[in-house]
């Protein structure tokens, strides 16, 4: 039964008992002298003792349905709370509620207030552990590199350094001759060079030196020093003390990393010079060597060097230009612009 039905029930039950006792008071107050004056006297061409009873049930049913009309409105509301608490949404609203009303729609206030806390420290949560989850897969592949890195170090490289020298003792014994034997010792020799340079390149990938809070000028120095011990490479480098955000100089110092593996690994250069100013609001990081170069529109797929530093450009809105020539060498720019910020605005 609805709102409605019920309480046009109630006002017509109502509406009975009060004409009853309305009835029995005006009968005790006025007593007719004769009970067929009750019929006879007619009202609307209704006999009187039909005129109150029906008025009596006409104003309870009305009261009663303006009643249950009411109520139906408050309970609809109600519900609309409650299904707002349920989707998160907050309770309340312009609504005007009875004072029979207005205790649940607080209770509900509150309710939906505690599940909008607690579904703000459950997203955190998820947050948090993921945060969690990715700092300790980073910190077990940064371990497992280092870890890959130390054994081939200790192993391969020890191996490749101990036949190159092999290598160059036995041609530099042998006479000077251009058989095909002396030949197949010399490219043995190139061979195991090149291995060492790309065990070397790897050796930056698997365990790259970090700037770890250093200036990113110091960072730079200590890898092209630990490259000149390494490698028979003339470097050259011209580093300007720049103070630049962490984050920047974290990207730039990947940059520098990716292109000086990329030159070991392929270049076969005899020269590499680093440049790092400041000009203009810019600041400029160039790398060239040398070496034999190769065309910029020929990238082999799945090379993604030069994808990953575009990308690491864009990350701390550099500009990235490459420019190559076969037998003649590369050079890497990237332009980073310096935005001041305003401390008393920031």
């Amino acid at each position: 039964m609805t709102a409605v039905k019920r309480q046009m029930i109630v006002g017509i039950c109502f509406s009975l008992v009060c004409l009853i006792l309305f009835s029995s008071v005006f009968f005790i107050a006025f007593p007719p002298s004769k009970w067929s004056l009750l019929w006879n006297q007619q009202v609307w061409h209704l006999p009187f003792a039909f005129i109150v009873p029906i008025l009596a049930l006409f104003i309870g049913g009305v009261a009663g349905l303006i009643s249950g009309l009411y109520w139906r409105r408050q309970l609809v509301i109600v519900s609309d709370t409650l299904d707002g608490a349920m989707q998160g949404k907050e309770a309340g609203g312009d609504n005007v509620y009875s004072c029979d009303v207005q205790p649940i729609i607080n209770r509900t206030q509150q309710i939906s207030s505690k599940i909008n806390e607690l579904t703000q420290l459950a997203q955190q949560a998820a947050n948090d552990k993921s945060e969690i989850e990715e700092k300790a897969i980073q910190k077990i592949v940064s371990e497992e590199r280092n870890r890959l890195a130390r054994e081939l170090h200790d192993s391969v490289s020890q191996q490749l350094f101990a036949a190159s020298m092999l290598m160059s003792t036995i041609n530099e014994l042998r006479p000077v001759s251009d058989d095909m034997e002396s030949r197949q010792l010399k490219l043995v020799e190139q061979t195991i060079h090149q291995s060492q340079l790309e065990m070397r390149a790897l050796f930056l990938h698997l365990r790259p030196v970090q700037l770890h809070g250093k200036a990113f000028k110091q960072g730079v120095e200590e890898l092209l020093l630990e490259l000149k011990q390494k490698v028979l490479l003339n470097i050259n480098a011209t580093i300007e003390p720049i103070k630049l955000e962490r984050g920047i100089e974290d990207q730039l110092f990947r940059i520098l990393q990716e292109t000086v593996s990329n030159t070991l690994r392929h270049a076969k250069a005899q020269n590499l010079d680093v440049l790092f100013i400041r000009r203009e609001g810019f600041v400029i990081l160039r790398v060239t060597d040398d070496g034999v170069g190769f065309k910029a529109q020929a990238t082999k797929p799945g090379s993604y060097g030069l994808q990953n530093m575009k990308e690491r450009a864009a990350q701390i809105g550099g500009q990235i230009k490459l420019v190559s020539v076969p037998d003649k060498g590369t050079s890497l720019e990237i332009k980073v612009p310096i935005i001041e910020r305003d401390e008393n605005n920031d």
